[in-house]
């Protein structure tokens, strides 16, 4: 079983009671590969000392949408240092647009989205993107970049994530396919193709049933995968060995 999860955070403060004895049991769990998503500069650096230390963990780095007011203005200068400093570093991200609570500064996150899609062109890299309640930015934004990459825990329409595939990017599942509501994402992902598609727990949140409300970590993807099997008509095996192959692949991982 080749398990990669494909987004998760394991510098989140969830894990601080028991994130080395977590971290070090995961292999053993048939977990192969683990990206660590960053949703601010300080996220970023504590993904690249967790990738420094277990090698099977790779990192990103980046500014999540919801942590623009808060992010100095030289940060792009900050984040190429940091990318630099650690080579298991293959990703920027989490990026992108959240629209979902009151009070978001449209023009600034896009301004953000914009000068971190940039950096990614720039460094030939990847970018991890966050989209929620913010499809139609983010589609014609993706449209124009044309970035390598994954819209990941994806939430959108079957519509939308077709315009996706089209640009060329992957697009990854959490644990909601697990859920009884979640009619729009299985739409969704009968329309993904298999090599486009990738796994994530998107950790410590979305735990796939049977484990909705607890503590989420990479060792729960065969729950979603279960689902996810079923809805593309392979054995679990096949779809976590497709979809491990097609996170390397997207990461640059060899």
């Amino acid at each position: 079983m080749n398990i990669f999860d494909t987004h998760a955070h394991y510098a989140d403060s969830a894990f601080d009671g028991d994130r080395e004895k977590v971290l070090a049991e995961l292999p053993d769990k048939g977990v192969k590969l683990v990206m660590l998503a960053a949703s601010s500069i300080e996220d970023s650096r504590e993904n690249a000392l967790l990738a420094e230390k277990y090698d099977y963990i790779y990192a990103a780095a980046g500014v999540h949408p919801e942590s623009v007011d808060e992010t100095p203005a030289d940060y792009i200068d900050t984040l190429k240092k940091i990318i630099a400093s650690e080579p298991k570093i293959k990703a920027v991200g989490e990026i992108g647009l959240d629209y979902h609570y009151e009070g978001f500064d449209r023009e600034k996150q896009i301004r953000f989205f914009r000068e971190q899609l940039a950096l990614a062109k720039e460094l030939d890299m990847p970018v991890i993107v966050h989209s929620r309640n913010a499809a139609e930015d983010t589609v014609e934004i993706l449209k124009e970049y044309r970035p390598k990459g994954v819209v990941h825990c994806f939430s959108g329409s079957a519509e939308t994530a077709k315009e996706i595939i089209k640009t060329g990017m992957y697009i990854g599942f959490t644990g909601v396919l697990t859920f009884k509501n979640a009619k729009k994402a299985l739409k969704a992902l009968e329309a993904v193709p298999l090599d486009r598609l990738l796994m994530e727990t998107d950790c410590p949140y979305m735990a796939p049933e049977p484990f909705r409300g607890k503590r989420c970590d990479s060792s729960m993807i065969p729950c979603t995968a279960a689902k996810a099997a079923e809805v593309k008509g392979v054995d679990v095996e096949e779809l976590l060995d497709i979809t491990c192959r097609n996170g390397m692949e997207m990461y640059g991982i060899i």
